[in-house]
């Protein structure tokens, strides 16, 4: 399910939005990298590179539209 709204967001910001208005937060290795949505696409290679399961949070203008939910102990 998470696949899916990430890629409905995607979708949105690439022909509905402006995508520069996207922030995407992933994980690599041990801390969090943030990237504009066009910056992610083209350093995770459409997805080849940096797998959409790594993606955190993505937010536009400060909002929230997507957050991986943590694991309790």
């Amino acid at each position: 399910m998470k696949k899916g709204t990430i890629e409905e967001i995607f979708s949105k910001a690439k022909f509905a939005d402006n995508p520069n208005q996207y922030k995407v937060f992933y994980r690599d290795f041990e801390q969090t990298v943030e990237k504009t949505l066009p910056e992610f696409v083209k350093e995770s290679d459409n997805f080849q590179v940096i797998p959409i399961s790594r993606i955190e949070r993505i937010e536009r203008n400060n909002s929230i539209l997507f957050e991986k939910r943590k694991k309790v102990e």
